[in-house]
């Protein structure tokens, strides 16, 4: 039977004595009909393919159609040359990752959706960043990922998905969540410590808006990622010294439904308010019209 809820997931690591990964893996296989060993060989193809975006990324200046985007990850790598990140090399490696992978979406570049395109640097970033500080093999980054795909279906099943749907929350703030709780479940924390990462990632972003300048995935977009991948190593530091959501991750869920129910349809992706239509939002508009 599939697992739809974190109450239900929590359940059966508890009940079967396995890992999110472990359960995951095996309800794949019997769901495509695969063995569990080609199940994980295409979630390392994904890993892969994010690692050849990231380089591809960190490698390109070329723009955007607009011509707003598409060289910050340069500048970020030219800071990085001269200037260490306060925060060390991790947190370097992170932001400039997740900045390289959403620039390469705007660019129509391959990119692995993370849950979305909107949100693809933010899972990425993380993974492949802690996978080369702390060596990962590739079987504990297809842990990750497995982990992280999992608590996104999971959301799904209440959730669409979609920026149009319940506004971003639902699209980088369910992509920060997914990265909390693979983060978390790769330090060794147990169940309890991975639904605590997935809620206190989750439960900060509510009401986040969609609303892109002139409907274009660049602005906020693109610095979105960087931003809330740190989101969610922030959650997992809480998670990790045993600080608790006080609302259950499921309940948090349910809130991020209700929250994206009540938003206003001009704040979810048809850029009709917010930044989208700020004084300088428009000019933007106007000049890119005009071109």
């Amino acid at each position: 039977m599939s697992i739809t809820t974190f109450k239900e997931l929590k359940d059966a690591v508890i009940t079967q004595n396995k890992t999110i990964w472990e359960l995951t893996q095996e309800e794949e296989g019997v769901n495509s009909d695969l063995p569990v060993k080609e199940v994980r060989a295409e979630v390392l193809h994904h890993i892969k393919t994010m690692r050849e975006t990231i380089k591809t990324g960190m490698a390109s200046t070329e723009k955007s159609i607009s011509g707003w985007c598409g060289d910050d990850c340069d500048k970020l790598i030219k800071r990085y040359t001269n200037n260490r990140a306060l925060f060390g090399k991790l947190f370097e490696k992170i932001i400039t990752y997740s900045l390289a992978t959403s620039e390469e979406n705007l660019r129509m570049g391959r990119i692995v959706a993370c849950p979305t395109a909107g949100s693809c640097g933010i899972v990425p970033g993380v993974l492949i960043a802690y996978s080369e500080e702390y060596n990962l093999s590739d079987d504990e980054q297809i842990n990750f990922l497995i982990t992280a795909g999992k608590i996104g279906s999971i959301i799904s099943n209440k959730v669409q998905l979609a920026g149009a749907v319940a506004g971003c929350q639902a699209e980088c703030g369910v992509a920060s969540a997914m990265c909390a709780g693979a983060l978390a479940q790769t330090m060794g924390g147990d169940i309890n410590i991975i639904l605590n990462a997935v809620a206190l990632a989750m439960k900060n972003l509510l009401g986040l808006t969609c609303d892109p300048v002139c409907g274009l995935v660049e602005v906020p977009c693109i610095k979105r990622n960087p931003i809330l991948s740190i989101h969610s190593v922030s959650a997992v530091e809480l998670a990790m010294a045993g600080i608790e959501s006080k609302i259950p991750v499921d309940e948090v869920i349910d809130a991020m439904r209700q929250t994206g129910q009540l938003m206003s349809p001009m704040l979810k992706e048809s850029s009709l308010a917010g930044l989208a239509t700020t004084k300088t939002g428009l000019k933007l508009k106007e000049k890119l019209v005009q071109q």
